[in-house]
């Protein structure tokens, strides 16, 4: 099935979905929106006060923020794929819970399978963790780490730097080198990472789609990133008023 109709499916299922109680609160559900061959996939946390509204990712004040960080880079929004580890509004903007995370995977693993992106950029320490466990955002954000064949890039969410402004700086710079991972991508392409060293998955997480069949990694900048497993990161959050209209944060 092309990739086009694999998204359209996907989207009626998850509009139609009832695996798990954020069904029962929601107004509509945000599968995600841009092209089925997108190179760069953005994956955030879930949708908040506005995406719940129209059913779309990232329209509030974090959506507008990430358009502007696109925009700076060279990277326009109609050429990426954006969408969240859930695909439903927690109530009040809280923390997605396990079971959440779960009755959502299937469907962003599916995502990922028939789009292929080349590159996958986490917003947020949620979507960061599918990929990259038990490292804390902090320390890895901006730093590439090739996961069996795939560039993932680990990223603060857009409202992390609207809630702390402390962190506006880091962001900027950060999306400010995505031109830079896109060109190696590009001349690496899919399977460059050898699995020797490369990060890996979180133990005991959903089966993941198949991957193309890695080779020695070339000498670049984008080596393997090395990371020291320890707990996860208890930082500190700004969490929204219940009724507040704004997109999740994620630091």
């Amino acid at each position: 099935m092309e990739a086009e109709k694999v998204l359209q499916e996907i989207a009626g299922q998850v509009a139609a979905c009832k695996s798990c109680q954020l069904s029962f609160s929601r107004k509509k559900a945000v599968p995600g929106e841009g092209p089925a061959k997108a190179e760069i996939m953005l994956i955030g946390e879930g949708p908040g006060f506005y995406e719940n509204e129209q059913g779309r990712p990232f329209v509030g004040a974090a959506g507008k923020f990430l358009d502007e960080l696109l925009e700076k880079a060279g990277v326009s929004r109609k050429d990426v794929f954006i969408t969240n580890v859930v695909k439903c509004r927690p109530p009040g903007n809280r923390d997605p819970l396990p079971e959440e995370l779960s009755a959502c995977g299937a469907y962003l693993d599916r995502q990922i399978e028939a789009i292929n992106p080349l590159i996958i950029v986490t917003l947020g320490r949620y979507s960061m963790s599918k990929f990259l466990p038990n490292v804390r955002i902090s320390e890895v954000h901006g730093q590439p780490a090739w996961v069996r064949g795939r560039l993932i890039i680990p990223m603060f969410h857009p409202a992390a730097a609207l809630h702390q402004p402390s962190l506006k700086t880091s962001v900027e710079r950060d999306f400010s080198r995505l031109p830079e991972w896109i060109h190696q991508a590009r001349q690496n392409g899919h399977g460059q990472a050898t699995r020797q060293g490369a990060a890996q998955p979180p133990a005991g997480a959903a089966a993941k789609p198949p991957r193309p069949d890695p080779v020695p990694q070339q000498a670049s900048l984008l080596a393997p990133l090395e990371v020291e497993l320890e707990k996860p990161e208890d930082a500190a959050e700004e969490k929204p008023e219940n009724d507040q209209p704004t997109q999740l944060t994620l630091f």
